[in-house]
């Protein structure tokens, strides 16, 4: 036995590998670019937003992989609220005319129904996440 506790660092639990959060960023950002060109109407919106909401939690987890997946998926979840509360200034907008890919990652408009759409994707990789680092 080793001599690490649960969740210290170095431990299987304390840990996650940055490779594998980055290959699941990869997997999702090509999923949620599937989805918002090939799903038409709510579905693809809603799937778009949740796959949205897994990239920033995945982000999240990225910087902080020692992080327990509530708080993640909290700090996931206002980074999103943050940037959807942003489109209602236009700065989005303004900086997506001056660089368009920007559009993908900050949008350009307000949808209420967006936020529902990223505590749905929270919730469930924060899920995924507790489960697998349970196992771990």
């Amino acid at each position: 036995m080793s001599g690490r506790r649960r969740g210290e660092p170095g431990s299987a639990v304390g840990k996650r590998s940055r490779i594998g959060i980055v290959v699941a960023g990869a997997v999702v950002t090509v999923a949620g670019l599937v989805v918002s060109t090939s799903v038409a109407g709510a579905a693809g919106d809603v799937g778009g937003g949740m796959l949205y909401a897994v990239l920033v939690y995945l982000g999240v987890l990225f910087v902080a992989p020692r992080s327990r997946p509530l708080v993640t998926a909290a700090t996931a979840f206002g980074l999103c609220a943050l940037i959807e509360f942003a489109q209602l200034t236009g700065a989005p907008a303004a900086l997506a005319e001056w660089f368009p890919p920007i559009r993908l990652v900050l949008g350009t408009t307000f949808v209420a129904t967006d936020l529902v759409a990223y505590l749905s994707g929270v919730i469930a990789v924060g899920a995924v996440d507790a489960a697998a680092r349970r196992r771990r």
